[in-house]
């Protein structure tokens, strides 16, 4: 897989905390930055990513790299029982936590720290598990993707949203320029995090997107995979089931 992009290069911290320590440090900015700079487009994409679970209807539901839980409050249009949220970043989960508070929906989604690649959570547990924007964030993406399968049970379903990179004109040009310029710009702007807001395009390049993708989830014990492109190829909805 050759040597992981980290957020800060640091020789002394491994990924998974150089990752945590980035999503801290922009958790307060985050919801705002994340929707000015998709343009409110990452909605629709967790809409559709979430229309994939509707056939399995599923009461219990984990939604991993949950953030500030956006993903999570997705998922209750499939009115299921129970919803965790899970995340490395205990900044973006106190902002996810307020906002179901507010929601009054913190009955339903509790938002818990934890470990993607070590989920504390028995064998054959949820109906589904979705990911949105955090597989390629995985220190061992295997391990990761291992434990997710593990979690749900045999007839589940887990849904992947992550970016991609699209290869058509225009789509191709104009997302490259956004990616090179226009989102490290407004992100060491607004978040004053220098290196965030470049991770992420560097993160996207490093992915084994598409084919390369579902042969990992293929080898990992994922069945009937499928891949779906979004907005001219910004994004890709992976879905695998158990």
């Amino acid at each position: 897989m050759g040597t992981p992009v980290k957020p800060y290069g640091s020789e002394d911290k491994s990924k998974k905390q150089e990752v945590a320590e980035m999503f801290n440090n922009i958790s307060k900015k985050y919801d705002f930055l994340n929707h000015f700079l998709s343009v409110g487009i990452d909605k629709r994409w967790r809409k559709k990513a979430v229309a994939q679970l509707k056939d399995i209807h599923p009461e219990k539901l984990l939604d991993l790299a949950t953030g500030t839980g956006d993903f999570a409050l997705a998922l209750l249009k499939l009115k299921p029982k129970e919803i965790v949220g899970m995340d490395i970043s205990d900044g973006m989960l106190d902002v996810g936590r307020q906002k179901m508070k507010l929601k009054g929906v913190d009955h339903i989604i509790s938002m818990k720290l934890g470990d993607s690649e070590n989920l504390p959570f028995e064998d054959n547990y949820f109906d589904g598990l979705t990911v949105g924007f955090g597989v390629r964030n995985y220190e061992n993406l295997e391990k990761g993707l291992s434990e997710m399968l593990r979690v749900i049970r045999t007839g589940g379903k887990v849904v992947i949203l992550e970016f991609s990179k699209p290869k058509k004109f225009p789509v191709k040009q104009y997302y490259s320029f956004h990616s090179k310029y226009i989102i490290p710009f407004f992100g060491k702007l607004f978040s004053k995090d220098n290196r965030a807001y470049t991770y992420l395009p560097d993160s996207i390049k490093a992915f084994p997107e598409g084919k390369d993708f579902e042969n990992i989830l293929t080898n990992v014990g994922y069945k009937n995979i499928r891949s779906i492109l979004v907005s001219g190829g910004i994004a890709t909805i992976y879905v695998g089931d158990k």
